[in-house]
Order: structure tokens, then sequence, then C-alpha cells
């Protein structure tokens, strides 16, 4: 007696059983996108070239998250950063001029959200705004510690606890609203020289500031970094990298402007340099993690 073969199925119909089994089984596509949020050590303001979505955003095309995407294993980008963004802009729209405004940038992230890097918490605390108040003390007096330690109270790591909360809540947030995320907390990098005490009057902040200034930063890099292993995110440290590219360093050197700055960025911000530093090691962090 002959045996009877199953027959082959043509490619089409292979292809037609593989969709309905699928379906059938509830599977979703990969996630495929890489996510940027942030504040304007993420935009990159005056860095050319700025985008235009809203242009109040000051959003460089040559920023960290911009010179990441080729980098990594994802096929769409959403860089939503913004200058000046704070915690409560994940949340809700923030005013930008000129606008329009910037959607609340939390509203990015959804299932197909495949990465996700973060940096944010310097505007809750005002750190570069308090850099320029220190830049401008009279050069005879005590100095900008003075204005913030009082009686024994010191009010800038004050403002570093208090919003440690909020800091907390953004990263959970992030990682429920993206679930299949893999979520990087990219920490402020050395704005201050990491020893010595500063370059006046290059950059105008007297030397007896200088240290008190580093601890601040630290303090802060030290509760993002807090709060992101809280929520189960990765934190990525660009602080030790850029130590001998502060504000202080050489024009050939610095990833970070002064005062006056020396190349199109923000006082105070990174430079195109410090960007592609910046970018070296958060593509290096995303690759050891997300390999496919």
């Amino acid at each position: 007696m002959r045996s009877i073969r199953p027959r082959r199925l043509s490619a089409a119909a292979a292809v037609v059983v593989v969709m309905v089994s699928a379906a059938l089984s509830g599977c979703t596509p990969p996630p495929d996108t890489y996510v940027a949020l942030g504040d304007s050590f993420v935009a990159g303001p005056l860095i050319p070239n700025q985008s235009l979505s809203p242009l109040g955003c000051l959003r460089s095309d040559r920023n960290y998250p911009a010179l990441t995407r080729p980098r990594i294993k994802v096929t769409k980008f959403k860089d939503v950063s913004c200058s000046g963004a704070q915690t409560d802009d994940f949340y809700a729209a923030q005013d930008v001029t000129p606008g329009p405004p910037n959607a609340p940038q939390l509203t990015a992230l959804d299932s197909q959200t495949k990465v996700v890097t973060v940096g944010i918490s310097g505007n809750d605390i005002g750190f570069t705004d308090i850099v320029k108040t220190c830049a401008l003390q009279n050069p005879f007096g005590d100095g900008c510690k003075a204005d913030y330690v009082r009686n024994g109270r010191d009010e800038l790591r004050e403002r570093i606890a208090a919003v440690a909360p909020d800091v907390l809540r953004s990263f959970r947030d992030i990682k429920a609203r993206a679930p299949r995320a893999e979520v990087f907390v990219v920490g402020y990098p050395t704005v201050v020289p990491a020893s010595g005490n500063g370059c006046y009057p290059v950059v105008p902040i007297l030397p007896t500031d200088i240290p008190y200034l580093r601890g601040v930063a630290q303090a802060l890099n030290t509760m993002i970094a807090q709060q992101a292993a809280t929520a189960g995110a990765r934190y990525v440290d660009i602080a030790g990298p850029s130590v001998g590219h502060d504000f202080c360093a050489s024009a050939t050197q610095r990833w970070v402007e002064g005062i006056v700055p020396n190349s199109p960025a923000a006082p105070v911000h990174p430079n195109g340099k410090g960007m592609a530093a910046y970018a070296d090691v958060v593509t290096t962090a995303i690759n050891r993690v997300v390999t496919a």
C-alpha cells in the first residue's frame, strides 16, 4: 500500500500560517524606538543645528541622543528633550519661547519603546543659575557659599534632597509607560573642575566657592544615581569620563563652556565636543545591554 505524504505548503500559505499563529498567540512586534528625554544638558542649546520643533527647546541635531541613535540597534528615534525642562515637564506641556509648547515628555513613550535615555533634575535645583550667580560675586566679598549655607543649613543640598522623590517618580513612570524598554539615566558632566580652585578670572567664580560648587554637583549626581537604582534603571556616569574637560580646560579640551562661551553653546553647558564625547559613553553603555 502506497504511503500518503503530507503536501508541502506553498510559501504564501506558510506566511499566512505564521501570521495567524502570531495573532492567535497574542504576539506583538518587538520594540524598535529610542526615546530621549531631559533638559538642556540633553538638548544642546545653541549647538548647530537647532531644531524647529519647537525652536524654544533649543534642541540640537548634534546632541548626544542624535549622535547615539545611529550606533545602537533601533529603527526609530524620538528626541523630546527641551532646555529648561524640570521633572514637572514630563507630565505637563512646557511653555517655551518661541513656541509652540513642548508636549509632556512622557507622552513620547509607549510599548514600542526599546531604549530610553533621560537626564533631568538640574533645573529643579537651579544648578546652572547657581553657577552664574556665583560668577557675579564681588571679588572682595565672602563668595556665594555664604548665600546658600546659613546657620548650619545648606540650602542647595536641601533642594537636592527635596527633589529626589520627584526624580524617583519620573524614573518609575518611564518604566511603567515603556515596559519593554531599557532605561538609561545619564548624569551630569563635570562642569566645575574636579580639583583645584578654578580659573578666576577666566571663569569669574571665586577660588573659595569652587570646592563648594563641586560638592553640590557631586551630590546632585549621587542623588540621581540612587534614584535610578531604586527605580531599576541603569545609571550612566559621564562625570568621570569628563574630568579634565570642565569649563576651565583649554579650548581644545573643554567639553563644557564657561560664562562666556568660546564655541557655539549656551553658557555653562556642553559644547559640540562634549556632546560627541558623551555620545561615546552612552552608546557603549547601551550596546552592553541592547544587543539585538
